[in-house]
């Protein structure tokens, strides 16, 4: 594989990774809805931690990401529990999101970063599909050299994250524009979705479905 093809790869499976649908797309809405894009920041800088993670697994210890794999069932128990935890915390939990005044962001503890960076982590870790998409990812780049398989992750994680920040940015942007009630409606219909998406991915591990991002 040379440079050439290794950005055109790196392009294409960036793009089905931006564009797909999945529970980390409506968590940076509920986060960004919530409080700001700074919040929505912090949770995709914490999913793309988790993606370099597995990408560096991928490449030098494929005996690690083979345990993983190997294990995915019990991954995807974990995994599952977790968004089915947020979906309902999320619906459960009585909060009433606050309107930034015009120029001025909403105050975040530090603490309360690390746990939203924590929560984006956690969340893309903890989801099978997403270890079965990079172990599938370095099985098609492993007879290239070192080089073009850098060139192909890192142009790969970089749309990736291009993508997120845009999606934060848009839902900050569509936030100063709704009513709280409506910001309210749309939390709820995000956590439905990521409750959801909990169900269907205990469903597939408990049946043993065919797992897909």
């Amino acid at each position: 594989m040379n440079f050439s093809e290794a950005v055109v790869k790196g392009v294409l499976l960036g793009l089905f990774m931006a564009i797909s649908v999945g529970p980390t797309l409506f968590a940076v809405i509920r986060y960004s809805m919530h409080h700001s894009y700074k919040a929505g920041i912090a949770f995709i800088l914490g999913v793309s931690v988790s993606d370099i993670i597995y990408v560096v697994l991928a490449n030098i210890a494929t005996n690690w990401l083979q345990f993983l794999e190997d294990h995915q069932r019990t991954v995807g128990y974990i995994g599952s529990g977790l968004f089915i935890v947020m979906g309902l915390a999320s619906l459960l939990r009585k909060y009433k999101p606050k309107r930034p005044k015009q120029g001025k962001a909403l105050d975040i503890s530090a603490s309360a970063y690390f746990k939203i960076w924590g929560t984006g982590f956690l969340m893309n870790a903890l989801n099978p599909a997403v270890i079965l998409l990079w172990v599938g990812a370095a099985i098609s780049v492993a007879g290239a050299t070192l080089a073009p398989r850098a060139v192909f992750f890192g142009v790969c994680l970089a749309i990736v994250l291009g993508f997120d920040i845009i999606k934060v940015f848009l839902a900050d942007k569509i936030r100063r524009q709704l009513t709280l009630r409506r910001i309210m409606y749309l939390n709820r219909i995000s956590a439905i979705c990521i409750l959801v998406f909990g169900f269907i991915l205990l469903a597939k591990v408990y049946f043993n479905i065919e797992l897909s991002h």
